[in-house]
């Protein structure tokens, strides 16, 4: 068995109900339609391989809401040609549940399996949970719970140690994106026949302020349709629909790179306002706080350097929190890092030096390194002058040689030139010393 190729046995040719909301309609009844949780469902993966093998013992699946526990559930019970039947844990009881395993345990003896799926697993008691445990183990049923609690707290231990607990992941934008394109496109379940127009930063908007919730973004479509009232879907429309203002921000466009400019530029100005009004315009707009991190390292090198050494210090701190909190948490700790690098004393004679060293290296000839800077490993070396006339600089007064390690062509070349701001202007008075003394 094939998990992509399975066509589902009980698929219905009738037309869709459209005063069913959108995320109902649109919720996938094949597996090309399936998005997300490639971890478990990938070629190979541990939930794929269990469903081909046709080895579906119970599951509990685990993760956040609008992700695609419920469809996933109904996939599975249509590939394996199982009887689905679905409780909810606020609505059913143990007199539901006994009813229903009663007529399992029948179906088994004629030859048909029966799934049974419990949203909201972590909602039911543990009389409830026990009620299932004598089915589960007998095989009449295959059990299906979903939990957005962690199963570990919620789920009984006897009935947690007869199943597989997978977890999935939020969906990325990109994918709801996706989603949201396709029910706009699909004239037979979803708002294709409408003949709505979207922009793609649109769509992405939504996805950003579902968190993850297909379902949630799938609402929110529907909402901002009704509310467009013609063949374009309106900015002001998604806005009401996500009741927050819509900002202008193509991760792959110009205004991507506009505030990105905005706020190095700002940073490098010294205006901490800016800085922080850019930076909060990039993290309300979904930027990816990881890349923004990257972004204030790079400031901290090039305008800053070695005028405050402990700027790239703190970006790199900040890049760190961010990885260990994630949002909303790390976001802080972007904005403390902004505001260092903002009244941080400003240099970019670091970054100039190693441009006018790049530049030497393009154009002059790439000289021998001299054999005074040269290791001599072996006596062979030794005798070929490899490491003679080296100066240990440990060895003299100060730690201090007249010894050139420049090639001859370039002897006197000065690439590093320190500001007056900040340490560097301590880094230049020590330049300074040294050049003197080894003029002596």
């Amino acid at each position: 068995m094939s998990l992509f190729d399975a066509a589902p046995p009980n698929a219905s040719d009738a037309q869709p109900d459209k005063t069913r909301p959108l995320a109902d309609r649109m919720r996938p009844d094949k597996w090309e339609e399936f998005v997300g949780q490639e971890h478990i469902l990938g070629p190979g993966k541990p939930l794929r391989a269990q469903i081909e093998r046709g080895d579906m013992g119970s599951i509990i699946l685990w993760g956040p809401p609008g992700v695609g526990k419920t469809t996933l559930a109904r996939l599975i019970a249509r590939v394996s040609h199982s009887d689905f039947v679905s409780f909810s844990a606020v609505l059913s009881g143990i007199k539901e549940v006994k009813a229903v395993m009663v007529d399992a345990e029948r179906s088994r003896r004629l030859g048909r399996r029966t799934l049974v799926f419990v949203d909201e697993i972590h909602r039911f008691n543990k009389a409830q949970q026990d009620a299932f445990l004598p089915y589960v183990e007998r095989g009449d049923i295959t059990l299906i719970g979903a939990t957005t609690e962690n199963p570990s707290f919620e789920v009984i231990s006897a009935l947690l140690s007869r199943s597989k607990v997978y977890a999935l992941g939020a969906l990325s934008a990109r994918e709801i994106a996706g989603l949201l394109r396709r029910a706009l496109e699909d004239r037979e379940r979803g708002l294709g026949d409408l003949g709505i127009e979207a922009e793609d930063s649109l769509l992405q908007q939504i996805a950003i302020f579902a968190g993850g919730d297909a379902r949630s973004a799938y609402n929110t479509l529907e909402a901002a349709v009704a509310a467009s009232g013609g063949a374009r879907l309106a900015s002001q429309a998604v806005e009401d629909a996500i009741q927050r203002k819509v900002l202008l921000y193509d991760k792959a466009g110009e205004e991507h790179y506009n505030l990105v400019s905005a706020l190095h530029k700002s940073v490098r100005s010294s205006d901490v306002d800016a800085a922080l009004y850019w930076l909060g315009r990039m993290i309300e707009a979904g930027e990816d706080r990881l890349y923004i991190a990257r972004r204030l390292i790079r400031m901290a090198i090039e305008d800053i350097g070695l005028a405050d050494p402990r700027a790239l210090e703190q970006a790199v701190a900040a890049m760190q929190a961010v990885h260990f909190l994630g949002i909303p948490e790390g976001d802080q700790a972007l904005a403390q890092a902004a505001i260092y690098l903002s009244v941080a004393p400003k240099s970019d004679a670091a970054y100039q030096a190693l441009n006018r060293v790049r530049q030497d290296v393009a154009q002059t000839m790439a000289e021998p390194v001299p054999l005074h800077l040269r290791n001599a490993p072996t006596a062979a070396m030794k005798e070929w002058g490899y490491g003679e006339g080296y100066q240990h600089a440990h060895h003299f007064e100060r730690a201090l040689t007249d010894m050139a390690c420049l090639p001859p062509s370039l002897e006197g070349r000065r690439y590093y030139l320190p500001t007056d701001r900040g340490i560097e202007k301590r880094i230049a008075e020590r330049i300074e010393e040294i050049r003197k003394a080894r003029g002596k």
